[in-house]
C-alpha cells in the first residue's frame, strides 16, 4: 500500500504541474514577459510564491511570501475580488509606493485573484514591458479570467478529493520554451561566428550568469573564458562590482528594454556594454568607449578590491526590507518579514532572531532551521560562552567564514545545523541591544567590509522595529486582557436550546475591537440572545462594549421586551456621549411557546435555519444604530421557534468584504448553513469561520452565537 504521505506528495506534484501548464498557457496567449502565481498558504495569514516565469527568484525574492494585508497589486486584487491594472511606472510608484520603490524600471502589471465558487485561492500577476498598449484588450483579460477559473477549479478539486495542495516552500521557475529547433551544424556555425567577431558578446541567462563569451569579450575584460561561464560578471570581475552593472542587468530582465552603461577596465580601460533582453536571456555586446565616456560612478576611480561595494540586488533588499518593516506592527509580524525578505534576499540558508528575556537568550523566530535544534538553544543564559551570547554582551558582530574559523574563537562548539558559514550580530535599538541575529549560509563565505556593513545595518533596522513591536504588542495584549474580561468566558447551559459561539480577531492577530456576544438565562423557560459591535478598534471602544453588553444585560434579566431594552440603552449611550456608534441584535427566547422576539438597531441581518434544512435571512424592521437618536424607537417581531430551528446571529466581519455586495455574501452565508445539514454547534460554528477565511481575507473582528431549540424545558 502507498505511504499517505507519498500519495500526497504525488498529488501535489502533480497539482503544481498542471498550475505550471496554467501559468505558461497565460503568458503565452497574453504575450506578458513575467509571471507569477501565488497561493494562500493554509492556516497562515500569507501567500506564497508558487510559480514564477520569466524572472529570476533573486528578483522576486522581496515578493516570495506577502503578508495577507501588505499593500501589493495581487493582495488587492485577491481582498477586491477583481482584477487591478498598473498602466505605467508612474501609477505604480502613486498607488504601490514600495514596490515602486525596489523596482524603479518602466513595466506594466496585472493581479487577478484565483477563486472558484466563494473561495479565493490565490492570485496570478502578469508584467509586460512598456511597449504594451495602455490597457488591457478583451482577449487578454478572457484569457486571464480563463487562467484563474481554471487554476481555481483545480485547487477546488484537490480540496474536494481530501488533499489540498500545499504551497511549496520554495517557489517553482519555469524554464521558458526554446524559440525553435537548432541543428547542431547552424549551432556550430553560431559559435565559430561569435569567435570572428572583432568586438566582444556574451550570453546571459535570465539568472544573470554567462552561458557563453566569445574570445574577444574575454579578452576585453581581462578574463579567461572558463573562469566566466557559468557565474554572474559582477561575481568574478571585480571592477564590475559597483551596483551599476547588476542594476542595468536588472532593469533589462524586468522591462525587457535595451540598456547600456559604461565601466572602466583597470587601469583607464572604458568599455561600454549594450544589453538585449528577451524572454530566454541577455545578449551582452561589449565595446571599446572613447576616453571620458565612463559613468560617473566608475569614472576616475581606483579598480574596486575583494571588499568592494555591494551589489545593487541587495541595496534593494534592504531597501525593501526597510520599507516593509515600517508596517510591521507585532513582534511576529516582525519576525515573519525578516525571515521572509532576508532569507531569500541576503543569500542565508537559515536565520534565527533571539531576544533576551530575564538573563536568558530565546528563539524569537527562525526560519531554515529544524525545530529540535531551536529547542535546544532556546532559554540559553546570556552568560553564556556562545556567539549569540557575546554579541549581545559585546554589542558587535562576529562573522564566521567556515566552521574552522567558528572552532578557533569557540573552542567547544559543535558543529550541529550542517551549515558553512555564519554571521551573528547584535540588535541595538536606542543604544540597548536586545537580541541577537543570527545568519547561517550552507557555503564558506568570506564576508567582505561591504558585505558587513549591509547585514550591520540590516540587523539595525530589524531591531528598531522589534523594539517599537514588543511595545505595541505590549499595548495590544493590555488591550486583548480588557476585552477578553468583558466578553463571556462561558454560556449558561440551560434546557430547551443549545449555543456555540465563536470571536476571531481579524486576520487571526492579537487585536482589540467592539464586537460582543451574550446568553441571558431570565429564568427556566425564557433567554435573551445579543451580539453587537461597537465601531472601531481601540480600547475605547472595548470599553463602550462592556458598557453596552452590562446594559443590555441588566435589561434582559429585569424581562424588558427587545424593543424598550435597545431603547433604553440607546438612551444611555447617547447620555454618554462616546462618539461612537453601536449595532446591536437582541432575540428574547420564549422556550415554553416556541418564539422568538428580535429587534435590531443597525445590526447584520440574523439567519434561521428550520427544521427542514432551509435557511432564510430574516427582514427585520430597521433601526438606527445606538448612540445617535435619543428618541429613536426599535420595532420588534415576533417568529416562530420551534425545536430543531437554528439562529445565527453573526456580526458583519463574517460576510462584509470589499468588493463584495454584503446581502450577496449574507445570501451565500444562508446557504453554507443549509448545505451543512444537522451536525453539532461546534462543528458549525468552526465550518463557518473556516468558510469565511477561504472566501477573502477578512479586515474585521468576528463574533458567531449560534443558538438551536430543543424541546422545551
Amino acid at each position: 500500500m502507498r505511504d499517505p504521505a507519498e500519495s500526497a506528495a504525488a498529488q501535489d506534484a502533480a497539482c503544481l504541474e498542471e498550475l505550471d501548464a496554467v501559468l505558461a498557457e497565460v503568458m503565452r496567449d497574453t504575450v506578458a514577459s513575467v509571471g507569477l502565481l501565488y497561493l494562500r498558504a493554509p492556516g497562515e495569514q500569507l501567500l506564497r510564491l508558487a510559480v514564477a516565469s520569466g524572472a529570476p527568484l533573486q528578483i522576486t525574492a522581496p515578493w516570495s511570501r506577502i503578508p495577507a494585508d501588505a499593500p501589493i497589486p495581487v493582495v488587492d486584487a485577491i481582498r477586491q475580488r477583481r482584477l487591478v491594472w498598473l498602466g505605467s511606472q508612474e501609477e505604480v510608484a502613486r498607488r504601490y509606493p514600495r514596490l515602486g520603490l525596489v523596482l524603479p524600471y518602466d513595466f506594466m502589471l496585472a493581479a487577478a485573484p484565483i477563486t472558484s465558487a466563494t473561495v479565493v485561492w490565490g492570485g496570478v500577476v502578469l508584467l509586460w514591458p512598456v511597449w504594451h498598449p495602455p490597457q488591457l484588450s478583451q482577449r487578454e483579460r478572457e484569457a486571464i479570467t480563463a487562467c484563474c477559473h481554471r487554476a481555481g477549479q483545480m485547487l477546488q478539486h484537490a480540496a474536494e478529493t481530501g488533499q489540498p495542495l500545499v504551497p511549496p516552500e520554495e517557489p517553482r521557475l519555469l524554464s521558458p520554451p526554446p524559440s525553435r529547433k537548432v541543428d547542431p551544424a547552424e549551432a556550430l556555425a553560431a559559435l565559430e561566428f561569435t569567435e570572428r567577431l572583432p568586438v566582444g558578446c556574451c550570453a546571459l541567462d535570465l539568472d544573470g550568469r554567462i552561458t557563453l563569451i566569445n574570445p574577444a569579450g574575454a579578452d576585453m575584460v581581462g578574463a579567461e573564458v572558463a573562469s566566466l561561464v557559468g557565474r554572474r560578471p559582477w561575481e568574478v570581475l571585480l571592477w564590475l562590482r559597483e551596483p551599476v552593472f547588476e542594476d542595468r542587468y536588472r532593469a533589462a530582465v524586468v522591462t525587457r528594454q535595451p540598456t547600456s552603461f559604461t565601466a572602466v577596465r583597470p587601469p583607464d580601460q572604458p568599455l561600454t556594454f549594450q544589453l538585449y533582453p528577451d524572454r530566454r536571456g541577455i545578449s551582452v555586446q561589449i565595446t571599446p568607449a572613447a576616453t571620458g565616456e565612463a559613468t560617473p560612478a566608475t569614472q576616475g576611480q581606483h579598480p574596486p578590491s575583494a571588499a568592494g561595494p555591494v551589489g545593487a540586488m541587495a541595496l534593494y533588499h534592504l531597501t525593501h526590507l526597510a520599507a516593509a518593516l515600517t508596517e510591521a506592527a507585532g513582534v511576529g509580524d516582525v519576525v515573519n518579514l525578516a525571515a521572509d525578505q532576508i532569507v531569500p534576499g541576503f543569500g542565508p540558508k537559515a536565520l534565527a532572531l533571539m531576544t533576551a528575556e530575564e538573563g536568558r537568550l530565546h528563539i524569537t523566530g527562525y526560519r531554515g532551521y529544524a525545530a529540535h535544534l531551536m529547542d535546544r538553544f532556546d532559554a540559553e543564559p546570556l552568560t553564556s560562552d556562545t556567539p549569540a551570547a557575546r554579541v549581545l554582551a559585546t554589542g558587535r558582530p562576529s562573522f564566521f567564514a567556515t566552521f574552522a574559523d567558528l572552532k578557533r574563537a569557540y573552542p567547544p562548539a559543535v558543529h550541529q545545523d550542517e551549515m558553512a558559514a555564519w554571521a551573528f550580530l547584535p540588535l541595538i535599538a536606542s543604544g540597548r541591544t536586545v537580541g541577537s541575529l543570527v545568519l547561517a549560509y550552507d557555503h564558506p563565505r568570506p564576508f567582505p567590509p561591504a558585505e558587513r556593513a549591509l547585514l550591520t545595518s540590516v540587523a539595525g533596522l530589524i531591531a528598531q522595529a522589534l523594539d517599537r513591536a514588543r511595545l505595541f504588542d505590549t499595548n495590544q495584549q493590555l488591550a486583548h486582557t480588557l476585552q477578553t474580561g468583558l466578553l463571556p468566558h462561558t454560556l449558561p447551559a440551560m434546557p430547551g436550546i443549545d449555543v456555540a459561539a465563536r470571536y476571531q480577531a481579524a486576520g487571526g492577530r492579537i487585536d482589540i475591537g467592539g464586537d460582543f456576544y451574550d446568553l441571558i438565562r431570565c429564568d427556566a423557560a425564557t433567554a435573551v440572545a445579543t451580539i453587537g459591535d461597537v465601531q472601531g478598534h481601540n480600547m475605547n471602544a472595548a470599553a463602550l462594549m462592556g458598557q453596552v453588553r452590562t446594559a443590555v444585560h441588566a435589561h434582559a434579566t429585569a424581562g424588558t421586551p427587545p424593543g424598550e431594552a435597545l431603547a433604553r440603552t440607546n438612551r444611555l449611550l447617547t447620555d454618554l456621549d462616546p462618539g461612537l456608534f453601536t449595532s446591536c441584535l437582541y432575540a428574547h427566547l420564549d422556550l415554553a411557546h416556541h418564539r422568538a422576539h428580535l429587534a435590531t438597531a443597525g445590526h447584520t441581518p440574523p439567519l434561521l435555519r428550520h427544521r427542514d434544512g432551509h435557511t432564510d435571512v430574516l427582514d427585520l424592521p430597521p433601526g438606527l444604530l445606538l448612540g445617535i437618536d435619543p428618541d429613536a424607537e426599535y420595532p420588534a417581531i415576533s417568529i416562530p421557534f420551534p425545536p430543531g430551528a437554528l439562529l445565527t446571529l453573526y456580526t458583519d466581519g463574517l460576510v462584509e468584504t470589499p468588493g463584495t455586495d454584503i446581502d450577496d455574501a449574507t445570501t451565500d452565508l444562508a446557504r453554507q448553513l443549509t448545505e451543512a445539514g444537522h451536525q453539532s454547534l461546534d462543528a458549525l460554528a468552526d465550518l463557518l469561520l473556516r468558510h469565511a477565511e477561504r472566501t477573502a481575507p477578512r479586515n474585521d473582528d468576528i463574533a458567531l452565537l449560534l443558538v438551536r431549540a430543543q424541546h422545551g424545558p
